[in-house]
């Protein structure tokens, strides 16, 4: 009778050989106590950092495809030059 596959990975990595902590590296961590940090890390937090004094919100919008790809056409940045020109075209 031949063996059944468990499924599990065969490149699972032992939590036990992970590496020892360094001084420095606790030095360097981000302290929480709960939600509150109680000191920053000195690694940068994920995600992009807003840009300006307000930053900018995620909506949904729905538009023609020609518009975006007329919009994609120029490469990157392609969203900042649309929302450059829907500022234009509310008069801001």
């Amino acid at each position: 009778m031949s063996e059944s596959n468990t499924g599990s990975p065969g490149n699972w990595v032992d939590p036990d050989d992970a590496p020892e902590w360094t001084e420095e590296m606790f030095a360097e961590a981000e302290v929480r106590l709960g939600d509150e940090v109680v000191r920053p890390g000195k690694w940068r937090p994920v995600g992009r950092p807003p840009s300006g004094d307000v930053p900018k919100r995620q909506v949904t919008l729905r538009l023609d495809p020609e518009v975006i790809e007329k919009f994609r056409e120029g490469g990157p940045g392609w969203q900042g030059r649309m929302n450059e020109a829907l500022r234009k075209a509310a008069g801001l």
